[in-house]
């Protein structure tokens, strides 16, 4: 089974999902990273040239090939943050893993999306606002699928990402 990293943009999946899997020996899979790779192109041009279902196909394609490794190569998977808006995705990640929320506050969220080098290329803007307004209004869509399919919620305020990490093994590592 894998174990899926969900949550909001700048939570810390990509990289809470590397030393996750560093300890617990397993591959790790950025989705975002695969959409990148068999498009050839940034996710802000996918948005842009494809829109947003576009990419939301996409990303659909790249969590059902993943998944389907689920039994023989067990991974930590960091998936984008809208990633569990669809229904058979949802439907998806429950059979073939267990999904730990990687919850934040949105303002911290909002200042780590904007100190984040990365986010023009992998963080388009999603509604007409941008800005705290768009983590606010998103994160009020999501939190409940959020919730509903975590097994476990991790709060990321205020720690690192090795303390964070150091959470998920706690859970991972107890016995059933």
């Amino acid at each position: 089974m894998h174990i899926y990293l969900i949550g909001y943009r700048g939570c810390g999946k990509s990289t809470v999902g590397r030393g996750l899997a560093a300890e617990l020996g397993r591959e790790v899979v950025d989705t975002d990273d695969l959409i990148e790779q068999a498009a050839g192109r940034s996710i802000a041009e996918i948005f842009a040239s494809e829109g947003e279902a576009g990419f939301r196909d996409r990303e659909s394609q790249a969590i059902a090939s993943v998944a389907s490794s689920s039994a023989t190569s067990p991974a930590v998977v960091a998936l984008g943050g809208g990633a569990v808006l669809r229904q058979s995705n949802r439907e998806v990640l429950s059979r073939t893993g267990q999904c730990i929320w990687l919850q934040g506050d949105p303002q911290l969220l909002y200042a780590r999306i904007v100190g984040d080098a990365h986010s023009g290329d992998r963080r388009p803007d999603l509604t007409d606002q941008g800005g705290y307004a768009e983590v606010v209004e998103i994160l009020a869509i999501r939190e409940p699928i959020y919730r509903q399919l975590a097994q476990r919620i991790v709060n990321t305020d205020g720690k690192t990402p090795d303390e964070v990490k150091a959470e998920i093994l706690l859970w991972v590592n107890s016995p059933a």
